[in-house]
């Protein structure tokens, strides 16, 4: 063993040390996506998502982002259409949302003086789809 040998192994632990506090000081940022709904078929494969980024709704179809908005609302009744929309293709599907995305978006609409089955019939008309179809289900 040299002299420097005990002088290397204590700078090692030092180092160490100092990475360590580092480390716990300044944790890595978590992320800040919350899953709030999913629409799945019957072998369980994801068709849809939404999720809130930053305070932003997230409506993510085919593994790819669809669309951000700040309304709860218009996110839900999209995803609910896509819904429909495969049902009424003969595709079975599941569509399963958080209590925080409908009471967000309920609220919204509740602001606006209306209520969430009339938003999704007025939300269809804008796109285009039968108003009758946007009303069925939830």
């Amino acid at each position: 063993m040299s002299i420097q040998s005990k002088g290397r192994r204590e700078a090692k632990k030092k180092l160490a040390e100092r990475a360590r506090n580092q480390a716990e000081a300044n944790p890595a940022p978590k992320a800040k996506v919350e899953p709030h709904a999913e629409l799945r078929d019957q072998q369980r494969s994801l068709l849809a998502g939404i999720v809130r980024r930053d305070g932003e709704w997230v409506l993510g179809m085919d593994g790819k982002i669809a669309g951000e908005t700040t309304s709860a609302a218009r996110v839900l009744a999209l995803i609910m259409q896509a819904a429909e929309w495969h049902e009424n293709n003969n595709t079975p599907v599941r569509l399963m949302y958080s209590d925080a995305l409908k009471d967000a978006a309920h609220a919204e609409v509740a602001e606006q003086g209306i209520d969430f089955d009339t938003y999704k019939r007025n939300l269809a008309g804008e796109l285009g789809v039968g108003a009758k179809r946007a009303a069925g289900t939830h």
